[in-house]
């Protein structure tokens, strides 16, 4: 049969027709794969693959076995590989599970797409996945997710596998790591928990601060160390736990998590994890989700900072972001705003100056029969500021003088920090 033809029944408008091509290919379609693959390596635009698509994932392994070798061969293109390994059904869910313990990178993604489009949890799946993570490299596309699909069901048996003096070092460390992607830290068992909370303890000591970065956007805030634990009720944190600075900046970068809120409508709530810095030359700087601290931006940052500080005695605030032209610094002490700068277009100074600012009066440049300015406006944005009241988290490093460790919390109780999942660096 002559594929030209083959592919207008399986694509045209008569049911009759198409039902015939299809039954051909799932019978003897092998015999016309290389062709198959010949013409859609040359095939441009989304809509002239779909048949072949269809052919290919209608003829099943012989097709999938021909594909694959192909794209080793470097006759399909990576991306044409990746779209025509879309086509295939529960047949081949074994073959996805071997390309997905591929050691090539991109290989095993696309194994790992396969093996999550077909909700597949088979054990070549969960060897896979434990191969995967015993590589100890960055997580090939998909892997995460498809630990996390299928943690309810794998992690029995992976719990097993960590425990199996007969399997290797490295199938056991493996093992760990696809529970801990599949359901955080929570999902190990005590022992490896209370292991994995003194390797923090022991790294803390000698790892070298750091805050997450405020290059291009970003907002923190910053109290004194001594009066710190305050934070934890003036913000409503739960569940906090040590953490090293590189767990602490990975927690905050990652994103919100819905969770159900217990109603009977069913919906569901936001939570999001909280970093607070060890202490950094006198102070402890937090980070978390804006939306789930503050909330409103302009209201909220006040009120926020205020709150820390009837509880910390006093508290910073500061918000940037390069690309909306938004800069904004508040200082409180005792539940009161007593110094702020805020600009978006003019800049807007209220309270008196604080000792180490340079006003805009003094500045070298200001002439007053030209310019105007109010007497207690200064020169400083956050970027600055941040510096002179406490720290600047670009700055934080081997030269910044650090104390005792950080905190993870939760901006909600009864959630629990396995509840996010995938794996933060140590």
């Amino acid at each position: 049969m002559k594929i030209e033809s083959l592919l207008e029944d399986l694509d045209g408008a008569d049911p009759a027709r198409a039902e015939a091509a299809a039954a051909w290919l799932m019978a003897e379609g092998g015999s016309v794969v290389t062709e198959l693959l010949a013409e859609v390596a040359v095939v441009r635009g989304s809509a002239g693959l779909k048949p072949y698509t269809r052919a290919l994932g209608l003829i099943g392994p012989p097709a999938f076995d021909a594909l694959v070798e192909a794209g080793r061969r470097e006759e399909v293109a990576g991306w044409l590989l990746g779209r025509l390994l879309t086509a295939f059904d529960e047949r081949c869910a074994d073959r996805y599970a071997a390309l997905a313990s591929d050691p090539d990178h991109g290989t095993s993604g696309n194994g790992f797409s396969g093996l999550l489009r077909l909700t597949t949890e088979s054990e070549a799946g969960l060897r896979a996945l434990v191969e995967c993570y015993a590589r100890g490299r960055v997580a090939p596309y998909k892997a995460d997710d498809y630990a996390r699909r299928t943690h309810a069901s794998f992690r029995p048996r992976l719990r097993a596998l960590r425990r199996d003096p007969a399997e290797s070092p490295r199938t056991r460390r493996g093992a760990m790591a696809a529970l801990v992607a599949g359901g955080g830290a929570d999902a190990l068992d005590e022992r490896d928990r209370a292991a994995i909370e003194r390797l923090i303890r022991v790294k803390i000591p000698h790892e070298t601060p750091a805050a997450p970065s405020n290059e291009l956007s970003g907002w923190w805030m910053a109290v004194p160390a001594a009066s710190y634990e305050g934070l934890f009720t003036a913000l409503d944190l739960h569940d906090p736990r040590p953490v090293t600075c590189a767990a602490g900046e990975a927690a905050v970068e990652g994103r919100e998590l819905q969770v159900p809120d217990g109603g009977e409508t069913g919906g569901t709530r936001s939570v999001g994890r909280v970093f607070i810095t060890p202490e950094l030359d006198g102070w402890r700087l937090v980070f978390g989700p804006f939306d789930l601290l503050v909330g409103d931006f302009w209201d909220g940052m006040v009120e926020t900072v205020e709150r820390v500080s009837a509880h910390c005695g006093q508290a910073q605030f500061f918000f940037l972001d390069d690309a909306g032209g938004s800069d904004v610094w508040l200082v409180a002490e005792d539940g009161r705003v007593i110094r702020q700068f805020a600009a978006e277009s003019e800049p807007e100074w209220e309270g008196d100056p604080l000792p180490w600012e340079t006003l805009a009066v003094d500045d070298p440049d200001f002439d007053p029969e030209y310019d105007d300015a109010p007497p207690n406006a200064g020169t400083a944005g956050a970027r600055s500021a941040c510096a002179h009241l406490s720290v600047d988290p670009n700055a934080v490093g081997p030269g910044t003088e650090a104390r005792g460790h950080g905190w993870l919390a939760l901006t909600a109780p009864g959630v629990g920090h396995g509840a996010f999942p995938g794996r933060l660096p140590l």
